[in-house]
């Protein structure tokens, strides 16, 4: 059986996804940043038209058409939307592989007779396309790389065993070269593949790159490019009809615990943990509502997991009655399994990553913070603050030296200090008077940060213990020299106090 491969391009997805939700009468185009300039990403028909291109600067886009409507592209959607027509695609084959971020590749060896023919093929699938309102191409040939070449150059279908015929009239950069490679080629009056195809491979690969010839031996079947077909990644998601509309919470709770018994069963045998779980309630005017919530760390335990959704449920409006539940798990985290009965330790993370979940969901996550330790000798830097449903907790590294106060805030200037350390000084409107100081301790500024707070030099610390019973970590900057002053010198600060 000869292979034969179907390549199909999508010119506007971009666009066409963005009118799909949103039309727009006339010229549209998407706008991605490059560089330091936006630049025309996809446009509409409308807009090509008018005379617009891809690439295109968008200042020089909005002068040829002022009426020009912009939207930022959004790759992202744009890629899960490929997904999505890679799956739809199936109906026509069993190995589908995207091609690029706007193609589709399958091997339909054996399929066009269901159809009735290669032709007929094409025929339903443009059709199909066309009523969801997508712009395409395809080409159907015996290699991928003429397949390729010929969809995105008017497309059609190239007979088993007359590849050359088929596509020795498109360009070279139908190949897959690089522009300069194209361009080198047309200097010297190669333009089109039927140039390059009887000419010998050792003098164009020394010349041109051994990319091209492979290129080309690919597209005219001398050597072999296979389709790597990619697995559909896992859908995390379950649903329940109901026979009669329900509208009592418990009565959701009850359906709720059902679905996640199944989602988490699901997730468990892909070795996955939720991050975030979404439930969707269908009601009978076919008016919906959804509750989500969000955890501190991946799970599957669906006992942990039904009661975060306790208090959303109760605020939805059940209308008439629910007839319809959907549970899904849109963000997944790998989660190794766990041995049964782990112990304390394991007990104690779990009652951890439950209270955060339960305190994430009403104020933030991004607003339960927790302290990590980090690598520096500058007091204000030796923590960092990080949510904590998106870190882990951190053992505090042993350090030797000088110990540090259990309180830390700010350096507070202090006034009438005499002596170093001073016998005595004012601090918070008080006085204080020293009996015991150790010290001095340096502490040199970290030269490759621009800090303010630094700019005054290095500084001497000095545990102090005062008559009046505050232990206090006081700081002198020497290199900031003294200067006349109600009250005396104005270099010594406190930063902390010991317990």
């Amino acid at each position: 059986m000869a292979r034969r491969l179907l390549s199909i391009w999508f010119p506007r997805l971009g666009s066409d996804i963005s009118l799909r939700n949103r039309p727009v009468e006339g010229p549209l185009a998407l706008s991605l940043r490059s560089g330091n300039a936006d630049h025309l990403h996809c446009l509409n028909p409308a807009a090509t038209a008018r005379g617009l291109h891809r690439g295109m600067a968008l200042a020089d886009a909005r002068a040829i058409c002022p009426d020009l409507a912009i939207r930022p592209a959004d790759l992202a959607r744009e890629a899960a939307a490929l997904v999505s027509l890679r799956r739809w695609a199936s109906r026509y084959a069993p190995m589908i592989a995207t091609d690029g971020a706007d193609g589709l590749l399958a091997d339909i060896s054996g399929v066009p007779h269901l159809f009735g023919g290669e032709a007929d093929l094409r025929e339903d699938l443009h059709a199909r396309l066309t009523r969801a309102g997508l712009h395409q191409e395809s080409a159907i040939a015996g290699t991928r790389g003429a397949a390729h070449a010929l969809a995105r150059n008017g497309g059609g279908i190239v007979p088993d065993g007359r590849l050359i015929e088929g596509i020795g009239r498109l360009p070279v950069t139908a190949l897959r070269a690089n522009p300069e490679t194209a361009e080198a080629l047309a200097r010297v009056g190669l333009a089109r593949i039927a140039d390059l195809a009887h000419l010998p491979r050792a003098p164009l690969a020394r010349r041109f790159g051994q990319g091209l010839v492979l290129r080309l031996d690919q597209a005219l079947g001398q050597r072999d490019e296979p389709v790597a077909a990619e697995p559909d990644a896992p859908h995390f998601g379950v649903r329940m009809t109901l026979p009669e509309p329900i509208g009592l919470q418990s009565d959701v709770m009850a359906g709720l615990e059902r679905l996640l018994d199944r989602l988490c069963a699901k997730l468990a045998q892909h070795r996955m943990g939720a991050r975030r779980v979404r439930l969707e309630l269908r009601r009978v005017d076919r008016q919906s509502s959804q509750v989500e919530i969000g955890l501190a760390r991946p799970m599957r335990d669906a006992a942990r997991i039904v009661a975060l959704f306790a208090k959303g449920v109760d605020e939805v409006d059940a209308g008439f009655g629910i007839d319809a539940l959907r549970l899904t798990a849109p963000v997944t985290e790998a989660l190794a399994p766990e041995q049964i009965g782990g112990g304390q330790a394991i007990r104690h993370d779990d009652a951890l990553a439950d209270l955060l979940s339960s305190v994430g969901n009403r104020i933030g996550f991004d607003r339960v913070l927790r302290l990590l330790p980090a690598t520096s000798l500058i007091p204000e830097r030796s923590f960092l603050l990080a949510p904590a449903a998106y870190s882990a907790s951190e053992p505090i590294p042993h350090r030797g030296g000088a110990a540090r106060p259990i309180s830390l805030f700010p350096p507070e200037p202090v006034t009438a200090a005499s002596g170093n350390p001073p016998a005595s000084f004012r601090w918070r409107r008080m006085r204080f008077t020293t009996l015991r100081a150790l010290g001095p301790e340096r502490i040199t500024p970290e030269w490759w940060f621009d800090d303010p707070a630094w700019r005054s030099g290095l500084r001497d610390y000095w545990r102090i213990e005062t008559r009046e019973g505050p232990r206090l970590w006081l700081f002198h900057t020497p290199q900031t020299p003294d200067w006349p002053a109600p009250g005396g010198a104005q270099n010594w600060h406190v930063q902390g106090e010991f317990a």
